[in-house]
């Protein structure tokens, strides 16, 4: 499957005192580069409500912090969609600079109903939209 992209600046309100991002930043980070990864393939959050009635919410997340980010670094998160399966999708996520992988993390995303939130097969038309490649 296919690997999406988000550029990302580090800003002192990003980091701590010493200027080192502050751990739960990158969820941040992983956060918008999911919501843009949607918004790149499908047209966004909205969308997928009123076209499937499904909303996409975080399940589970193993994050491995391997090295820090820190102010003004240019980073890059991406988003490789690794598993679909019935109600639900896996991701793989990294926090990057230059190339080098300094956050990744493991995302498992729950596909529930927008009304009632209770969980709901990931339509077969979406997957297939999902899968396809596409930059921001």
């Amino acid at each position: 499957m296919n690997r999406f992209e988000w550029p990302v600046r580090v800003y002192w309100e990003d980091t701590d005192a010493g200027g080192v991002v502050y751990h739960a930043q990158y969820l941040a980070f992983m956060e918008r580069a999911r919501s843009e990864w949607v918004r790149a393939q499908v047209g966004g959050q909205d969308w997928l409500k009123s076209e499937f009635g499904v909303c996409f919410v975080v399940r589970a997340m193993h994050l491995d912090f391997r090295s820090p980010a820190r102010l003004d670094d240019a980073l890059v998160i991406t988003v490789t969609p690794t598993e679909f399966r019935g109600a639900s999708l896996r991701v793989n996520q990294t926090v990057e600079r230059d190339g080098v992988v300094l956050v990744e993390a493991d995302v498992r995303i729950a596909s529930v109903n927008a009304a009632s939130f209770r969980p709901m097969a990931v339509p077969e038309a979406l997957i297939e939209t999902l899968k396809k490649p596409r930059h921001a």
